[in-house]
């Protein structure tokens, strides 16, 4: 299946499939679970528009891994240019909010980091992640007072606040806007509460954004 960004309420998307900004240690509670350092600045990563999949298409995990980890996140996509952007810039580049998994290999990363190479094999392969449809920012509500909650096969996993982010969404998009130029289809993933752990074939999962918003998945 084909990726094509789409909104929640069927109003056409035309946006293209672009790159996804994403956020690593974001939450005190996900940066102490695994035992991680407290950044000083926020960390940041590319996944390439090949790793952007429909969230309910069924997740296949790479076989040169068998520990890959589900990681919760607030996505938000972009509608306009931004390039070094000043924080009055933001909301007008903004199409959008939803609920994205950043699959992470965590056996071929822990490989990967132990050698001090980058993370790509482990984060940023086909499929790694599967994107929600967005919901028009005008009727979103407050981006940064959202719950998050993934359950799997009944049970929740991972539950949390964007309000409990380190680095709060406006100034994640000002600083990484020095480096990455967001086009119009961009994605950004803001980093994920606790909570994470390892996905197995046959889960079912279900994520909840703002409390009002829910979207199933399964893994292959």
């Amino acid at each position: 299946m084909d990726y094509q960004h789409r909104f929640y309420d069927g109003s056409p998307c035309s946006l293209p499939a672009g790159k996804v900004v994403c956020v690593a240690r974001n939450y005190y509670d996900h940066i102490k679970e695994l035992n991680n350092a407290v950044p000083t600045e926020p960390i940041f990563f590319i996944k390439p528009s090949t790793s952007l999949r429909p969230l309910e298409q069924p997740i296949e995990i790479p076989d040169y891994s068998s520990n890959c980890h589900h990681e919760t996140e607030l996505a938000i996509l972009f509608e306009k240019k931004l390039s070094k952007a000043d924080a009055k810039d933001v909301d007008n580049a903004i199409a959008g909010y939803g609920i994205g998994l950043d699959l992470t290999l965590r056996d071929v990363q822990q490989k990967l980091k132990e050698k001090g190479h980058p993370w790509e094999k482990a984060k940023a392969f086909d499929g790694s992640c599967p994107l929600s449809p967005f919901i028009h920012k005008q009727n979103f509500g407050d981006p940064q007072n959202s719950d998050l909650k993934l359950t799997i096969n009944g049970e929740v996993r991972q539950q949390g606040n964007t309000n409990l982010m380190m680095n709060k969404i406006i100034d994640l998009i000002v600083v990484s806007s020095r480096f990455f130029t967001y086009l119009p289809g961009d994605v950004l993933l803001t980093g994920t509460p606790a909570g994470v752990n390892q996905l197995n074939p046959g889960d079912l999962l279900e994520l909840e954004l703002a409390g009002q918003y829910r979207f199933q998945t399964s893994v292959d």
